[in-house]
């Protein structure tokens, strides 16, 4: 599946988008995967409240399943204005 990163995300983590290979059932599973990789990753999810995850283009949760799911953002909560 494609993981992508936006704004400060992004920063952290040092890539815009990767391709992985996961066995995380929820979001949730695949996050705590990525936390264990690298201190980047951990950085970067370390407050989730500050974060927002969209399936496939769609607003989601964190305890979302991921069966089917080809492509994962994450990114800071959009402000407008």
């Amino acid at each position: 599946m494609d993981v992508l990163y936006f704004a400060w995300v992004r920063e952290r983590i040092g890539v815009p988008k990767e391709k992985i290979e996961t066995t995380a059932a929820t979001v949730n599973d695949l996050i705590s995967e990525l936390r264990g990789r690298e201190e980047r990753y951990d950085a970067a999810f370390a407050d989730l409240t500050a974060l927002r995850v969209a399936l496939d283009q769609e607003l989601s949760e964190f305890d979302a399943p991921l069966e089917g799911v080809r492509e994962v953002a994450f990114f800071p909560p959009m402000t407008g204005g």
